[in-house]
């Protein structure tokens, strides 16, 4: 059984319960972070010197780092289902889970800080239209790419597709002024046919505010 430290409304725990969901792997979870504290606590840390989420524990290996956790996941259990076999398929996953880390992911983050975990009076209206402009221009990126695949790796879905989904989720759910991406929209409508992003990801609420947050986080312990 493996055990997962983090709250449910984190998007990077989102994606590592969703890598299990999709393999059929038994866990338990904690909720660590946010208002349930505890990820600053000596044993946590020891677990994970960042002091974020998630942490994952099976059996003799305990490690952090979500896209790290989805690979290894992927390797580890039932070969072939998230991490691709054929070599060209597995190049593009590796490269699209990248581009969302190093890309997309910092853009997302900035909005989810100003837009929903802050007070609109200590919203940095200046790093909103920063992140809504380079986010607004990855989209396009990935819309261009994701209309001639069906998925980021190809013919296959794949871990790519779950750290792209998480947090283009995410993204989608901002109100803000995004470009038009018919193609990622479709894509998306054939993730929210999947059960496990249903139980991971989607049973989860988007908060519209603070406050919203806040409750979602209580609501979804």
């Amino acid at each position: 059984m493996i055990t997962v430290w983090g709250r449910k409304n984190s998007v990077n725990v989102q994606k590592v319960l969703w890598a299990l969901e999709e393999l059929d792997v038994p866990y338990t979870r904690e909720n660590v972070g946010g208002s349930f504290g505890g990820n600053k606590d000596a044993d946590y840390l020891a677990m994970n010197p960042m002091g974020l989420v998630p942490v994952i524990r099976d059996g003799d290996v305990t490690m952090f780092e979500s896209n790290a956790i989805v690979r290894y996941l992927a390797s580890r259990f039932r070969a072939g289902v998230l991490r691709p076999a054929e070599h060209q398929s597995l190049a593009m996953a590796e490269q699209w889970m990248e581009w969302a880390q190093v890309n997309f992911a910092p853009a997302v983050g900035t909005l989810q800080m100003n837009l929903i975990r802050s007070l609109p009076e200590h919203r940095n209206q200046s790093a909103i239209v920063t992140a809504t402009e380079r986010s607004g221009e990855l989209v396009k990126i990935a819309d261009t790419w994701i209309a001639r695949h069906d998925w980021f790796a190809g013919h296959d879905f794949s871990f790519a597709d779950i750290v792209m989904g998480a947090l283009f989720w995410r993204y989608a759910g901002f109100d803000i002024q995004r470009p038009a991406t018919p193609h990622l929209m479709e894509w998306l409508d054939a993730l929210q046919q999947r059960e496990a992003f249903r139980r991971a990801v989607m049973a989860v609420p988007r908060a519209k505010d603070l406050a919203d947050w806040n409750r979602i986080e209580k609501e979804t312990a």
